[in-house]
């Protein structure tokens, strides 16, 4: 049987980031590592790398916030340009901490927002670990089952656990059974904050310019950065394609990419001892 270690102790606090605020938590000394989460229902950066943490925290100084919009985290997130928001809070969160420069690792909506970082302030970045990373060529394709689903969840007849359970079980992971009942009910409550019902943070863009400014394989920055990247990206994806993966690998010029099989949107979750050792060991610049 897979075992995992148990979270430590962590040290919370809510810091105020340009009037918002941001809940971070963090352990371990080292390195510093923040750990960005996706933007699915409910979503939270513990509970996203709960399998994580414990292991990375070994050698890093580990940084777990919510991103704007979820979480303990002020609610609310620019439509025009939602991964340019989530750069600059997080940005803003590294001048709080007294950090000139960290390494970012990033699943779904927080790998757009640590390729953003990086686009925009390069020299904030050491390394960066991508997981199944949004706004990879989606201009170039509808979007996917598993998308639609995300993005619809609190359109039509509103949000519901079953709704929750269907886009998680069906469409987030490779085997629907690794995803405990405790973990969907926890973020079916998070989901249905009044506050996030009457701001979801993650929505279709509402303009063909922030369609546009949505897809990092149009802009001309990416084959221009240097920042030593990793993407991992699970080869029954259902949510982002895996081909996306090909696209950072082709266009830039220190991107290794590792399809994982047999798994999906979840990389960290749902293979957490491979992706703590590739993690652990490419920040270390072992590989």
């Amino acid at each position: 049987m897979t075992t995992y270690t148990e979270l430590p102790s962590m040290q919370e606090s809510l810091l105020d980031v340009a009037g918002k605020k941001i809940f971070v938590a963090e352990t371990g000394d080292g390195p510093p590592v923040l750990l960005l989460h996706g933007g699915g229902p409910g979503a939270s950066g513990v509970s996203n790398y709960q399998r994580n943490i414990g292991e990375l925290a070994k050698q890093y100084r580990v940084i777990v916030p919510d991103l704007p919009g979820y979480g303990r985290s002020t609610k609310g997130v620019d439509g025009a340009d939602p991964f340019g928001h989530l750069a600059d809070a997080i940005r803003g969160l590294l001048d709080e901490l007294g950090l000139d420069r960290a390494h970012l690792v990033g699943n779904s909506y927080g790998g757009a927002c640590a390729l953003r970082l990086a686009l925009d302030t390069p020299d904030r970045v050491d390394r960066m670990v991508l997981m199944g990373p949004g706004g990879v060529g989606t201009t170039r394709a509808l979007p996917t089952p598993g998308l639609n689903s995300l993005l619809n969840y609190y359109s039509g007849d509103g949000p519901s656990r079953l709704k929750l359970e269907k886009f998680i079980r069906t469409y987030l992971v490779f085997n629907a059974a690794d995803v405990p009942d405790g973990v969907i009910d926890a973020r079916y409550r998070d989901s249905i904050d009044p506050e996030v019902v009457a701001a979801p943070p993650l929505r279709r863009p509402k303009s063909l310019r922030a369609v546009w400014r949505m897809d990092f394989t149009r802009d001309a920055r990416l084959s221009r950065l240097l920042v030593p990247t990793l993407v991992l990206w699970g080869a029954a994806d259902k949510v982002n394609r895996p081909s996306g993966g090909r696209m950072l690998a082709g266009r830039m010029p220190n991107c290794d990419l590792y399809e994982v099989a047999n798994t999906g949107h979840w990389v960290q979750f749902e293979r957490a001892e491979l992706f703590n050792r590739l993690c652990a060991d490419f920040l270390a610049g072992r590989r």
